[in-house]
C-alpha cells in the first residue's frame, strides 16, 4: 500500500488547491506481490475481460470492481474476493460488439451512446500505447482536457462513471481507469452543460454554506408538492425539463466561500440522507439515496488529486446530483436525532468491518460501499461526536435490502 505525494497525479501542487485534502492511502494492486493483492488484480483483469460495463438493456452498471475493492481495503481474504467475483458474474453479462469502431477523429460523436461500450473500451486501450501506457496522462487527457471536458458530465448514469474513477484511483489500477472512461462517455449527458456554460451559475434569492439547511428548504417547499406519483428515478427527466428554474435556484444557493468545510458539511449530509431518511426497521433503505454517499465518497477521492480548476465544480456538480436525486425520491425527511440519539452500545468500526465482509449482506455491493465511505469519512474529518460511526453502526444494524423504486421495481435500475 502506499500514498500520493503531495502533489496530484495530474500535475497541481497542494498549495494550489482550493479545497486542501490530503490524498487517501491508495493500493497499488497492479504491482503489488502478495498474494491478497494478486487476487484483487486477477479478478479486477477477468471481470473487464469477461463482463460488459453496462448490462441487462444496457441499463444496469457494472459494480464486480466496486465491492471487490471495498472489500479488499476492509481486509478480505482472497477466498472472500473470490465469492464476491462469483455471485457478481452470475448476473453480469459478456461482452457485445459495438455497431462500429470509435477513432481519435470521431470519439465525441458516439458520446452517450451506451451501444458503443466494447468501442469505447478498446479505443481507450489503444491510446494508452501514445500516453506510453501512463494511464493517469491518458486519464487527464480526456478526462480534463478539451472545451467540455468529461469531468463534468460524471453525475450522470446514476454518477457511475465517478465513483468508478474513484476506485480507479484508490486502486491504482489501469484497468478499472479504462472502464471508467468508458462509462463517462457512454453515459455523457445533458448534465455536462450545467458545468460547462457560467450562464447557469447566478445568484440565488438567497444563500447558506450549509447544504443541510438547503435540503431542509427543498423538502418544505410546496412548489415541489405533488410532482411525483412516488419516488423513482424517471422523475429526474420530468425535474430537469419543467422544474429547472427551481432546481437551479438551490443549487446556487449553496456558498462555498469556505470549500474545504463546505465540503466536510456535503459528506455529513451524505450520509444524513441515507440514514437519517430512515425512520424504523421494518423500511427498506433508498437505493438511489446511497448513491449520493458513494459519489461524495469518491470526490473525497479526486479532490486532492484533480487538477485545482476543476474541484469545486466537482463537488457542485455532486450537489446538482444530491438535489436531484433527493427531489426526484420525493423529498424524504431528514431528522439527524436518528443518527445522533443512536447508542453505540460499545461498538466500533470493528463490528461495521466485521458486517462488511462476514454479515448476510457481505455480497451486496451497495452495503459494503456504503459503509465504507462513512468510515472514510470519519477518517478524513475526525468521529468525536461520534456521528459517521453512529450512521454506519443504524445502518450495518437496520440493513435489510434496498426500496425506493419506482413502479418498475428494482430490477430496472443497478
Amino acid at each position: 500500500m502506499l500514498s500520493f505525494l503531495s502533489s496530484t497525479i495530474w500535475g497541481s501542487s497542494q498549495s494550489q488547491q482550493p479545497i486542501p485534502l490530503p490524498p487517501v492511502e491508495t493500493h497499488n494492486v497492479e504491482t503489488a506481490a502478495e498474494r491478497r493483492p494478486r487476487t484483487l488484480k486477477h479478478l479486477l483483469k477477468a471481470n473487464h475481460a469477461n463482463h460488459s460495463i453496462i448490462y441487462h438493456n444496457l441499463r444496469f452498471h457494472n459494480h464486480c470492481p466496486h465491492i471487490l475493492g471495498s472489500a479488499y481495503i476492509y481486509g478480505a481474504t482472497p477466498e472472500h474476493m473470490t465469492a464476491i467475483y462469483d455471485k457478481e458474474a452470475d448476473e453480469l453479462e459478456p461482452w457485445h460488439d459495438s455497431p462500429a469502431e470509435i477513432t481519435q477523429d470521431d470519439w465525441r460523436d458516439f458520446l452517450g451512446q451506451r451501444n458503443y461500450q466494447r468501442a469505447y473500451v478498446d479505443f481507450f486501450e489503444d491510446q494508452l500505447v501514445k500516453y506510453g501506457y501512463d494511464w493517469r496522462k491518458l486519464v487527464h487527457h480526456y478526462m480534463f482536457e478539451g472545451e467540455k471536458p468529461l469531468v463534468n458530465s460524471l453525475i450522470s448514469g446514476l454518477a457511475h462513471p465517478l465513483i468508478h474513477l474513484g476506485y480507479a484511483l484508490e486502486l491504482s489500477s489501469r484497468t478499472v481507469a479504462i472502464e471508467a472512461l468508458a462509462l463517462a462517455t457512454c453515459f455523457y449527458s445533458f448534465l455536462h452543460k450545467y458545468l460547462d456554460d457560467p450562464s447557469y451559475t447566478k445568484a440565488s434569492t438567497f444563500k447558506t454554506d450549509s447544504p443541510l439547511n438547503i435540503l431542509q428548504r427543498v423538502a418544505a417547499d410546496s412548489r415541489f408538492d405533488g410532482l411525483f406519483d412516488g419516488p423513482g428515478l424517471g422523475n429526474m427527466d420530468v425535474l430537469f425539463q419543467k422544474h429547472e428554474a427551481e432546481l437551479l435556484e438551490y443549487w446556487n444557493a449553496w456558498d462555498l466561500s469556505n470549500p474545504g468545510e463546505q465540503f466536510e458539511q456535503s459528506q455529513r449530509a451524505a450520509v444524513a440522507l441515507l440514514v437519517a431518511t430512515h425512520n424504523h426497521q421494518d423500511q427498506k433503505y433508498d437505493f438511489f439515496l446511497v448513491h449520493l454517499l458513494t459519489s461524495s465518497h469518491a470526490v473525497r477521492i479526486l479532490l486532492p488529486l484533480v487538477p485545482a480548476k476543476f474541484q469545486i465544480s466537482l463537488v457542485r456538480q455532486w450537489w446538482l446530483f444530491t438535489l436531484a436525486v433527493y427531489i426526484s425520491q420525493t423529498r424524504p425527511e431528514i431528522k439527524l436525532e436518528r443518527i445522533t440519539d443512536y447508542d453505540v452500545a460499545g461498538r466500533d468500526w470493528k463490528f461495521v468491518q466485521n458486517g462488511a465482509l462476514n454479515s448476510r449482506w457481505a455480497l451486496d455491493a451497495h452495503y459494503v460501499k456504503a459503509t465504507r465511505a462513512m468510515k472514510e469519512a470519519a477518517q478524513t474529518w475526525g468521529d468525536d461526536s461520534q456521528f459517521f460511526l453512529k450512521a454506519a453502526l443504524k445502518f450495518s444494524e437496520e440493513f435489510n435490502s434496498w426500496g425506493g423504486f419506482d413502479a418498475l421495481g428494482a430490477s430496472d435500475v443497478n
